[in-house]
C-alpha cells in the first residue's frame, strides 16, 4: 500500500534514513561504526563521574574496538557492508562516547583518516553539547563543505530534572546553545532523544519531540531506553526507581512524536539497538523488526504520519 507521506517511496509514513540517503547519493549507503578511543566529560571528572546512568559502553556495542586503527575499522565495516550489498558505500560513524572531546589536531587526524578510505562518502560524529569548542565547530563547518557531514548531538530529554536523574551533567540551555552554534555554521545536526527515562510521562516525552521539532533539527534518533547489565540503571530498576516502557506504550509515544516532528526531519532511528546479551529490560525490544513493524501498523491504524500535527 502506497504511503500518503510525501517523503516515502514505499509504505513508510515517516522520513527514513534509507529514503534520505538514497535521494542524497542515488545509491545504497550505510553507516560504518567506529570506536576511536574517546571518553566523556561526565566520565573523566571534568563534568562528572560514572557517565549517564544508562550507559554501558558509550554506544559502541557494535564497533570493532580500539585495538584497530580508525582506517582499519572502516575497511572492516566496508567489507561487511559490501558482502551483503555489493557496490554500497559507507558513512564513517564515530559512535562510541564523545567524539569531539580531544584537541583539534587529534580530531582532524582521526576524521581525515576515515575519510581517506576508498568507499567512504561522508562522516557522522556523535558528541555532547559540552564538548564542542568554537575552533572545532569552525573546522567541521569547513569539512561539511567538502563531504557529507552530520554532528549527532545527544539531548535525550528537554527536562532538566530528568537530566539530573540520569547524570547527564549538562542542561537543556547548554544543548540549545551548542545546537544553534552548529546550525549557524551550516552544519547538519541529528538530535538523539530517549523514551522511557525515569519519571517521564508520555506527555513529557512528547514535549521533548515538540521542542526538537521547533529547533529545526535536520534529523532525529528516537531511542527506547534499554536497561543494561552492569549500569547504575540496573540498580535503579531493582529499587523500583525506573519502570521499563511497555511495547504498546512505546508505540503510542513514537506515533505521537512523529506527528509533531516536521516532515522534512529525517528519522535516523526509531527504537533501541544494544547488546542483547547485556539487556535486562524491556526484553520485548530485542525483536527490533517486530517493533518497527508495530510502528508501521500503528501509524496506519491511526491514519497518521510524520508531521500531521506539526507545528
Amino acid at each position: 500500500m502506497k504511503s500518503p507521506f510525501l517523503y516515502s517511496n514505499d509504505n513508510k509514513r515517516y522520513h527514513t534514513l534509507s529514503y534520505h540517503l538514497k535521494k542524497r547519493f542515488d545509491r545504497r549507503v550505510f553507516k560504518a561504526v567506529i570506536d576511536a578511543g574517546f571518553t566523556c566529560p561526565n566520565l573523566d571528572g571534568s563534568k562528572g563521574l560514572g557517565g549517564c546512568t544508562y550507559c554501558l559502553s558509550g554506544s559502541g556495542d557494535f564497533t570493532h574496538g580500539t585495538d584497530r586503527s580508525v582506517a582499519e575499522q572502516v575497511r572492516m565495516e566496508l567489507g561487511r557492508v559490501r558482502e551483503k550489498t555489493p557496490g554500497a558505500d559507507v558513512i564513517a560513524y564515530f559512535q562510541a562516547h564523545t567524539n569531539t572531546y580531544a584537541p583539534l589536531p587529534r580530531l582532524r587526524e582521526l576524521y581525515e583518516s576515515a575519510l581517506g578510505v576508498e568507499g567512504v562518502c561522508g562522516i557522522s560524529i556523535a558528541t555532547r553539547a559540552d564538548a564542542l569548542e568554537a575552533e572545532t565547530m569552525d573546522y567541521l563547518a569547513g569539512l561539511s563543505g567538502k563531504t557529507y557531514l552530520t554532528v549527532e548531538l545527544g539531548l535525550q530529554t528537554v527536562h532538566d530534572a530528568t537530566a539530573e536523574k540520569i547524570n547527564r551533567c549538562h542542561s537543556y540551555a547548554a544543548f540549545t546553545e551548542a545546537f544553534q552554534a552548529l546550525k549557524s555554521r551550516g552544519i547538519r545536526v541529528c538530535v538523539h532523544i530517549i523514551n522511557g527515562l525515569p519519571g517521564e510521562t508520555p506527555e513529557m516525552m512528547l514535549g521533548t519531540a515538540r521542542a526538537v521539532g521547533a529547533l529545526g533539527a535536520d534529523a532525529v534518533k528516537i531511542h527506547l531506553l534499554q536497561i543494561m547489565r552492569g549500569t547504575p540503571m540496573e540498580r535503579q530498576l531493582a529499587a523500583g526507581e525506573v519502570v521499563p516502557m511497555t511495547r504498546e506504550g512505546y508505540l503510542d509515544v513514537v506515533c505521537s512524536q512523529l506527528e509533531v516532528l516536521p516532515p522534512e526531519t529525517v528519522i535516523e532511528r526509531i527504537t533501541g539497538d544494544g547488546a542483547h546479551d547485556q539487556l535486562i529490560a524491556p526484553r520485548w525490544g530485542v525483536d527490533k523488526i517486530a517493533v518497527l513493524g508495530g510502528i508501521d501498523r500503528a501509524l496506519v491504524q491511526k491514519d497518521t504520519w510524520q508531521g500531521k500535527r506539526y507545528p
